[in-house]
């Protein structure tokens, strides 16, 4: 197979990694479909079709990635992707106080660790191959503003944001950028059996500003936009996809009439 611009996408077997990577390929980019599923690895990519290598490994094993990346490497004649979008994660729900030491680790594991292992992994056959790049970390509006009974998820989805900066700020001036994306309400993925319930799905898309809940396809844009050209002097960012939600708390506590009023009155604190 030969290639032009290529990116791999990790937790590629479904949900949003895999609209991310069909959405990709649509671009012209030749995908790496990463899962550590084999059957869900080979699913997505067939569907993707010729643009598309599925690659099988587990994301906080540094030798399975490295491996998953010679395959991509010899299946595109490329010695490094121009692009990783670090996808897979993880979550598991529960009150802190009940939740299991091992549960909590494993979500650490997985999207934190697994987030460093994958970027670096890449980062360093860019720089042998002294071939710029873009990595987009996928992170969360929970790592903004927690939610409730959400575990480990929150602390690593804010922690994927530092680390994309630390990388950002270490490996700009080696010509890799580096980004995240915080998706909000989006009716894709680990989200799914939320957004079955109707009362649920209407209640929450009544609560985003823009009306509505997000779609796989809104954030695999903006992925795309942070690996493309057009993002070339971004990098260190974190661009919420979130319909506005995350900075919405305020207008749904209630106030007053008074205080909306035109004019200073009692509400000048001046």
């Amino acid at each position: 197979m030969s290639a032009g611009r290529t990116v791999v996408v990790t937790g590629a077997g479904g949900g949003l990694g895999a609209a991310i990577a069909a959405a990709a390929a649509g671009a012209g980019w030749t995908v790496g479909v990463l899962d550590r599923e084999p059957a869900a690895a080979t699913t997505t990519a067939e569907a993707i079709g010729d643009a598309a290598v599925a690659l099988v490994a587990d994301t906080t094993d540094a030798d399975a990635v490295d491996a998953a990346l010679d395959r991509f490497a010899a299946a595109t004649r490329r010695p490094a992707p121009d692009g990783l979008v670090c996808n897979a994660g993880i979550v598991r729900f529960g009150p802190l106080l009940d939740l299991d030491l091992g549960e909590f680790r494993s979500v650490v594991d997985v999207n934190l660790t697994g987030t460093f292992v994958t970027a670096r992994a890449v980062a360093r056959r860019l720089v042998v191959s002294a071939q710029p790049g873009a990595i987009v970390a996928v992170t969360s509006m929970n790592g903004v503003a927690p939610g409730p009974n959400a575990g480990a998820y929150g602390a690593t989805k804010a922690g994927v944001a530092r680390l994309a900066q630390q990388m950002a700020l270490e490996w700009g001036p080696k010509g890799i950028r580096v980004n995240a994306v915080a998706p909000g309400l989006i009716d894709a993925g680990m989200s799914g059996p939320i957004y079955a319930d109707p009362d649920i799905r209407r209640r929450r898309s009544a609560a985003v500003p823009l009306g509505r809940l997000g779609t796989a396809g809104d954030v695999a844009a903006v992925v795309l936009f942070l690996l493309s050209d057009e993002a070339a002097y971004v990098t260190g960012a974190e661009l919420l996809v979130d319909g506005g939600v995350t900075m919405s708390v305020i207008g749904t506590l209630p106030r007053p009439r008074s205080v909306d009023s035109v004019g200073t009155g009692e509400a000048d604190t001046r």
